[in-house]
Order: C-alpha cells, then structure tokens, then sequence
C-alpha cells in the first residue's frame, strides 16, 4: 500500500498516485491517495495482518496520518490486526498550533489536534483508537511496537527524507511555520534545492535574496515557476527543536506584499492547513503574534490534558 508521495517517495504533493506494479520488487502496489484513501475489502483479501511502518514529522497536515487513520478504520471494519512499527517523531515533542475546528477536516487534518502534536505515529494510533476518532467509534485490534531508549526530547536525525519536499533536519523543523504560505500566493521554496527553507513571491521586491523555482523531482509544476521570487532565505539558520511555531514569516510576508487581497489563495487552503480560519483572519486584522497564540492556548491546554493518556515514552 502506497501513501500521498508513492511507495519510493518521491512523487510531487497532492499528485495523485496510481496502483500498479513496484519495478524494483514485482510486488503490486496499492495507491492509498486520490479517490481511493481507504483499502476495500477486496484489497485486503487474503491479508492476515497490515502493517504500518512510515516516518511521520509530527505535523497535522502531513498526510501520513490521515492514510494511518484509514488503515486502522480498514482493519477494524474487515476483523484484521494492525502493527504500527513506531518511529521517532523528528519534531520531538514540540506542541504548538491551533487546534482543529471539525468543521474544516480535511486529508490535511482529520483529528482535533494541534499542528504541532509531540507525540510518536505510535502513540498517536493510541489516540485514534482511545479517542474514538474512527467511523462509528469502531477500535482496531492495534499493537504498537515500542522504540527503545526513547524520550520525546530526543534528537533524531532522519537519515533518509520523509518526502520529496522534506530533504534535511532544518525543513522539517521549519516545516510547521513555513507550510502557511501553501495558501498564499508565496513559494516555500517546492522547485528548489532549499524546499521549507526559503519564501518569497515575484512581487516581494523589497527582500535582497532571490531565488527560481524550476521543474524538478518533488515539483513538477512549482509555483511561480521559471520566475524570479523574492524573499528570505532561512538555509542557514539555526532553528531550535524545543521551540514553537514562527508566525512572523507569515505576518512579515503579509504586511511587506502590496497586493494584499491577493496574498492567501481563493481557495482558503491556508484555513485547512491552520485549523480554522481564525489565522487567516487574524493576520488580516493586523494581529501581533502575541495575540494569536494566546488565541490557542485553551485547546491546547486540553490537548495536552489528553496527549498524556497516550504515551508510551517519558
């Protein structure tokens, strides 16, 4: 079975991905993104136990979860076992963000949870199951095997990227404040070498450093492809693990574009990605970062309440 990036990885986000026939191993390959997010019974035929073993980044909208919560919904309805083999969340146990409103759940947020949650794939399948986030409030037969000699202040590495579009340590921490700007008209960098270190638009001209999206693998079709954005370079920064989400890139981006009724997409995607479209609003209104997170605190307050009833590490 096949997450959102293809079996390898290495397919463009949101792209759909086919099933087929894996080239290097002649097993076939089941495309869990697109239309067909859940397995069917049929694909699931002669199948005693599935096994969930994908690295995760400790994100709310990284897909990852979403297909962990069908499969443990596709296990439960067809009486068969799920193992998730957990993984160390890279963004230890950072908890910042938002909590979701239901109202906007999406593939990029299926649960009411912070963006940044600072729990295990593991443990989070606890709280699926404990919570009674699944159909009908269905259980899966769930078993976790347990990393050893693991805290969630842990410093882990990933020595292979997650995702095209994930490609070191620093993007992955940079990942849960950069991924605003896939709603606004500003490139994260997709089309670069420099993926969730970099944001900048054409019409952002007051910024020194400058950069081209191209075609490439991971981003066929960049935005603002072949053109020239301007913007901040954050390659060679120093971003802590231990701290939050970094709204002034986002707040800076939206007061220094000139065009600012064009800076978050018609779609309103940015409202799916932030949880509700309280963020989306609150940078319109001129709001400090102050203001903003302190708008957080009651859900995340009894988000943590409920985190500690899963986890599996101190």
């Amino acid at each position: 079975f096949a997450p959102e990036h293809g079996f390898r990885g290495t397919a463009d986000a949101g792209v759909h991905i086919k099933s087929g026939i894996d080239t290097t191993t002649g097993l076939p390959i089941v495309s869990l993104y697109g239309k067909h997010k859940k397995p069917s019974r049929a694909d699931l035929k002669n199948i005693d136990v599935l096994v969930f073993d994908i690295q995760d980044v400790g994100v709310r909208f990284y897909t990852y979860l979403s297909t962990l919560h069908y499969i443990m919904e596709a296990g439960a309805e067809n009486g068969i076992e799920v193992i998730v083999l957990d993984r160390p969340n890279p963004n230890g146990g950072r908890i910042d963000g938002e909590v979701l409103n239901m109202d906007y759940t999406s593939f990029v947020g299926m649960h009411p949870v912070p963006i940044l949650y600072g729990m295990t794939i593991g443990e989070y399948a606890l709280m699926i199951n404990g919570e009674g986030w699944l159909k009908g409030g269905i259980q899966a037969n769930l078993k976790v095997v347990k990393l050893g000699g693991y805290t969630h202040n842990s410093f882990y590495a990933l020595d292979i990227k997650p995702s095209p579009n994930l490609p070191n340590d620093l993007s992955i921490y940079l990942y849960p404040s950069l991924a605003f700007f896939e709603g606004t008209t500003f490139s994260a960098g997709r089309g670069t070498l420099d993926q969730f270190q970099i944001y900048g638009s054409p019409y952002y001209t007051k910024k020194n450093f400058s950069f081209t999206p191209i075609s490439r693998e991971g981003a066929k079709y960049p935005k603002h492809q072949n053109k020239k954005c301007y913007g901040v370079d954050l390659s060679r920064e120093n971003i802590s693990i231990n701290g939050g989400i970094n709204l002034s890139y986002l707040l800076d981006a939206y007061r220094n574009y000139p065009y600012k009724k064009k800076f978050f997409l018609k779609n309103k995607f940015i409202d799916k990605l932030a949880g509700s479209s309280n963020l989306r609003q609150q940078v319109m209104a001129g709001k400090r970062v102050k203001e903003i997170k302190q708008s957080w605190q009651q859900g995340l307050n009894a988000f943590k309440s409920m985190r500690q009833h899963y986890l599996l590490y101190p």
